[in-house]
């Protein structure tokens, strides 16, 4: 079997909270983060819009990158969103 692991950025609808994770299943956690279920910092901030995903094969590899972005500046941040995503627009299939 093949699995999937997933690095993502969500935000709020201002665009001025950003939150990165890691996961192996991207639907379900992005339904606790929309339906307030998951984190209790995305719940505080309303944060639930998926703007920015990368998939890896292994969990080693979606927890290092999940680092990297984290201990980057919020500008950094902001550059990924835009390079996949420049509308910043909700890329799950909820939105």
């Amino acid at each position: 079997m093949n699995r999937r692991y997933y690095v993502y950025i969500l935000t709020n609808i201002n665009h001025t909270v950003l939150y990165t994770g890691v996961t192996g299943n991207i639907e379900k956690r992005v339904y606790e983060h929309k339906n307030k279920i998951a984190s209790s910092f995305t719940s505080k901030y309303n944060v639930s819009k998926l703007v920015y995903l990368e998939t890896y094969n292994r969990p080693q590899e979606a927890i290092g990158r999940e680092k990297q972005i984290k201990a980057g500046s919020r500008r950094k941040k902001i550059e990924l969103i835009i390079t996949l995503n420049p509308s910043w627009k909700d890329l799950s299939s909820g939105n």
